[in-house]
């Protein structure tokens, strides 16, 4: 493994990287619970990436983690060394949706005093409330770095309080896509994504989400906007050292 740290070495390896999303992620590390600490493997060579599992100490198995990857095998591999390193692995697969031309058409008209804006740390209650994944003081900590630190999306209603969003998580999916009941049917969900893609797309980076398998209202939107599915599937795959 070469470790880089010159300055010019390292901004062509992120511009690289960020050509090649969703096939390539950043990784971040947060050792407190597995909302926060994250390894995002993305290899083409599936034997570097098996020798990274094995042969080194860059994956801390003492702790609770989200190991999530998209490429062709990396489910394979994963499941084959924690059989070998007698861990557990809970892997929930997602479907790949890619947008190569985000649509540039003119969004519908919002209702009066409705508006586009982004979510703040205000926020992020109501977004842990209403994500099936939260409700807990890991996924509020978790959503408040998603807000703070990478681009989210939201409509407003005329008191300013958000009724639909999608925001960008750290490796460059655009997820956690929310109408409130009272405001569904109305074509909110859409005009979310489109701005958000636009947005995405302007900033020079792929635009591209997970759906889960069985998602299928998403998926119908993700296709009406032009996404295209991938033949591959990501896998969160979730280490919980105490339940083993």
């Amino acid at each position: 493994m070469l470790i880089l740290s010159c300055s010019s070495k390292l901004q062509i390896l992120e511009g690289l990287l960020k050509k090649s999303l969703p096939q390539t992620l950043q990784t971040v590390s947060d050792t407190s619970d597995s909302f926060n600490n994250i390894y995002a493997a993305f290899y083409r060579d599936l034997d570097a990436y098996r020798r990274l599992l094995l042969d080194t100490d860059a994956i801390n198995w003492d702790q609770a983690f989200s190991l999530c990857g998209n490429h062709d095998g990396i489910h394979e591999v994963s499941k084959d060394a924690v059989v070998l390193k007698k861990v557990q692995l809970t892997a929930i697969p997602y479907f790949i949706y890619l947008n190569a031309k985000p649509d540039k058409q003119p969004q519908p008209r919002l209702d009066p005093g409705f508006t586009f804006s982004s979510l703040n740390s205000s926020h992020i209650d109501l977004l842990n409330e209403t994500w099936p994944y939260g409700g807990s003081e890991h996924s509020r900590k978790y959503l408040a770095n998603m807000v703070r630190c990478f681009p989210s999306t939201c409509i407003l209603d005329s008191n300013g309080h958000p009724i639909s969003w999608i925001i960008m998580e750290s490796w460059g999916a655009i997820a956690h896509s929310y109408t409130l009941p009272s405001h569904r049917q109305r074509g909110y969900s859409s005009m979310v994504q489109r701005a958000h893609g636009m947005r995405v797309h302007a900033a020079d980076f792929p635009v591209y989400g997970h759906v889960a398998l069985d998602n299928t209202p998403q998926q119908k939107v993700m296709d009406s906007l032009g996404f295209q599915r991938l033949s591959e599937l990501c896998h969160y795959c979730i280490h919980s050292p105490a339940s083993q």
